[in-house]
């Protein structure tokens, strides 16, 4: 029996979505639902994952990856996994942990590349959420200003002779509320504090902003949508008048040495998945790398700073050139439940509520992106990769480059449907602090109060189908 090449079985798949479901579904609910696009299943375009599911889900790499590239992804993907160890080791080549960090592997956070989650209960260990520290002020480029004794983000792990810098704890309380048709609901607000600081108290004036490792799929294709398609659906003074006035933020590039838009992180922070994943590797694991060549330690942390150290980058060029790949061509896995009745009836609901106003659909990305599999895809991730003012309940007051405190990257919304598949958790948001998706819309302020209220407002089987069609992406 003859096998079908992928984008043959694709092919098939489409027509048949199409001819089954398209008219049918478009007419249904009295006209109320929204059109089914035959293309919207494969969320990823021709890199779409629609082969593997279940916990394993977001662990594929792009359908249509060449044969050259599946090698190198597949060498970035145990360097992702690989766990760090003190040097000097035996272990040559996954040596240099520390000397203080936040795990010891990139998957210790992105389990199975998925998202981390903040920890539920006061003595639960910090991992897959980290807090970020700053004072007032801006480096030379724009950057946050690092607190003078533990740096720009604290550590609450070190290898042996080392003090770890603090211990993070979290508690959280409810904050009730109300739908409009008389149903209560609570939200969870959390309170950070940091025990046992090592080194003596903080700047009075740092500010702290918790960040939950997000899911590391479809990278690439975000990195490939073009520059100047991101300056189109900048709307900053709001000449549009729809209350919604995204921009750009504007970052230094390591490597380029120049300011460009910044892409990933939760306020858009690194311009490029390298820059990210170096990044990552120096201020998460302590391993340091061409473009990132110190360590975290402070003048304050003499036992830091004292501790071995090798000579030379503890990540060379070609390893994180495999990383970097890994994170590209991680793919998106396809839709299934798409076409169903309530998730078309929740799409055109999305869209009244003014979601989609942030949460942009579809984009295409450039026909020059960096690799073959990326180029000239129709991708549906519902972002914008915009900055929005969330209002000050979601605010950390910690300005980062052009990015003000209440300001966040809209987060795409792709795989949603697998996160408690893959992680076991529905936790949404910077900080992990919603409860699934409705509690991640009711904390929606600033640009996003109008869709919040359009959606509080909704009768119980209206905020169900949207919820559903979220939960389908």
């Amino acid at each position: 029996m003859p096998t079908l090449s992928s984008s043959s079985r694709r092919a098939r798949l489409t027509a048949a979505l199409a001819a089954i479901v398209l008219a049918p579904l478009c007419a249904c609910d009295g006209g109320d639902a929204a059109p089914l696009d035959p293309d919207e299943w494969l969320p990823g375009g021709a890199t779409t994952n629609t082969l593997l599911f279940g916990s394993n889900a977001f662990t594929r790499p792009a359908e249509n990856i060449t044969p050259e590239h599946a090698l190198l992804f597949y060498s970035g993907n145990s360097a992702f996994n690989q766990s760090w160890v003190q040097a000097p080791a035996s272990t040559t080549g996954h040596d240099g942990l520390g000397p203080v960090f936040n795990a010891r592997s990139c998957a210790a956070c992105h389990f199975k590349d998925g998202r981390g989650r903040p920890p539920e209960r006061a003595d639960e260990a910090f991992l897959g959420l980290l807090l970020r520290l700053s004072v007032p002020g801006s480096g030379p480029h724009g950057e946050p200003l690092p607190e003078p004794t533990y740096g720009g983000q604290l550590q609450p792990f070190a290898i042996g002779g080392v003090p770890a810098e603090g211990t993070p704890v979290v508690t959280w309380q409810e904050v009730p509320g109300t739908y409009a048709d008389g149903t209560p609901y609570a939200l969870l607000e959390p309170s950070y504090r940091i025990d046992a600081l090592a080194y003596g108290p903080m700047d009075p004036e740092v500010r702290v902003s918790p960040r939950v490792a997000p899911a590391t799929i479809g990278l690439g294709l975000l990195e490939a949508i073009p520059d100047a398609r991101l300056a189109e659906l900048e709307d900053p003074d709001d000449a549009d008048g729809d209350g919604i006035s995204g921009r750009r933020n504007r970052v230094w590039d390591v490597e380029l040495e120049q300011v460009v838009t910044g892409r990933f992180g939760w306020k858009a922070e690194q311009p490029t998945i390298r820059q990210q994943s170096a990044g990552a590797f120096a201020g998460d694991i302590g391993i340091t790398s061409p473009m990132f060549g110190a360590d975290d330690c402070t003048e304050a942390q003499p036992d830091c700073r004292s501790a071995f150290a090798e000579e030379g980058p503890e990540l060379d060029d070609a390893l994180l050139d495999r990383v970097e790949l890994y994170g590209r061509l991680l793919a998106v896995p396809s839709r299934q439940a798409h076409a169903r009745p309530e998730v078309l009836r929740g799409k055109a609901l999305f869209a009244r509520a003014g979601c989609g106003g942030c949460h942009v659909a579809s984009h295409r990305t450039s026909p020059d992106a960096a690799l073959e599999e990326l180029r000239d895809q129709k991708i549906w991730p519902y972002t914008d990769l915009l900055l929005h003012d969330m209002g000050e309940a979601l605010s950390d007051g910690r300005p980062s480059f052009d990015a003000e405190g209440a300001e966040w990257r809209t987060p795409p919304l792709w795989g949603l449907r697998f996160n408690v598949t893959v992680n076991g958790h529905d936790r949404l948001l910077h900080d992990g602090r919603a409860r699934g998706v409705a509690e991640a819309i009711l904390w929606h302020g600033g640009e996003a109060e109008a869709s919040r209220e359009a959606f509080r407002a909704l009768d119980a089987s209206q905020r169900a189908a949207l919820i559903a069609f979220v939960e389908s992406l």
